[in-house]
């Protein structure tokens, strides 16, 4: 069964992130991810860089993943 640590590590290995964070119940999770690399691209285009690093596993192994995308002036702003 696949964990929230797990995800967090492959989103990690292959996204350039400033802050992580994912929850789950070993089936659905969800995930804040502040990267840097968003800046500039639509929802859409972020998504697609989380879905890349997770690559085949998005289809084989995690079941549904909820996502925040934000650059890090978003989560700035968002956090005071």
């Amino acid at each position: 069964m696949v964990t929230p640590q797990q995800i967090q590590q492959w989103i990690q290995a292959g996204l350039a992130c400033d802050h992580i964070q994912v929850a789950g119940d070993g089936q659905h999770f969800e995930a804040v991810i502040v990267s840097p690399e968003f800046r500039g691209k639509l929802p859409l285009a972020r998504h697609q860089l989380v879905y890349q690093a997770l690559g085949e596993r998005m289809h084989a192994e995690i079941h549904a993943l909820s996502m925040k995308t934000l650059t890090p002036e978003e989560w700035a702003a968002r956090n005071g």
